[in-house]
């Protein structure tokens, strides 16, 4: 079994999460391995969590089977795993659920937290089982909602490719371009935008606080 050159001869990210629908195939138990979270790890969460300050209290969006909740947790005092599917939801919560993770259920199009709840948000190999355009800037557009002037959102996901559409097969597969991406964000809000495409897709974008007069 190919796990750790899977993601590498295919473009990089796989998805599991999902902000409105959670249909997977079986393909998707790669996504529950130990060598997935190792590279996870070392070649995604790594590199576009340095340098950036996570604060507190974090949010995650879609964590499916929880490759990134388990290095995340670590990385902040409390962790929120907004989690659309209820069996991978109990699952999360049936591991982490004596940690400082909580797991709700929910679709992040409209995440069930007052504005300015976290100070970060995470975002990993989801965007891309989000069914529709119009879907994806509205998890984008509810991650800038829910954080705290100053908070960043941090995240990865796939870019398109003919062996990521053949791993999918069957289940919902909406790869989001780069440039559509960056557009999204900065609709959404965000400042200090990056998005960075090699093997695969890396974003960071900040809550800018509003400038303040100096009358």
């Amino acid at each position: 079994m190919h796990v750790v050159r899977l993601p590498t001869q295919i473009g990089t990210i796989l998805v599991f999460g999902s902000a409105s629908v959670a249909l997977m195939n079986e393909n998707h138990a790669l996504c529950s391995t130990p060598e997935w979270a190792e590279f996870m790890e070392s070649e995604v969460l790594e590199p576009v969590t340095a340098g950036q300050e996570l604060g507190d209290e974090m949010l995650e969006l879609g964590p499916g089977p929880g490759a990134a909740t388990r290095w995340l947790r670590h990385r902040v005092k409390r962790l929120v795993a907004l989690e659309i599917d209820p069996e991978a939801a109990q699952r999360l919560q049936d591991e982490l659920g004596d940690t400082n993770v909580t797991v709700r259920i929910g679709d992040s199009t409209s995440a069930p937290f007052p504005e300015a709840s976290f100070d970060s948000v995470a975002c990993f190999t989801m965007l891309h089982h989000v069914p529709t355009a119009r879907e994806q800037f509205g998890t984008l557009c509810e991650a800038f909602r829910v954080l705290r002037p100053g908070g960043v959102l941090v995240g990865a996901d796939s870019l398109a490719s003919q062996g990521l559409h053949e791993f999918h097969e069957g289940d919902t597969y909406n790869p989001i371009d780069p440039a559509r991406l960056f557009v999204f964000l900065q609709a959404a809000g965000f400042g200090h935008v990056m998005v960075s495409a090699g093997e695969g897709l890396l974003f960071t974008a900040r809550k800018v606080p509003e400038e303040r007069s100096c009358e």
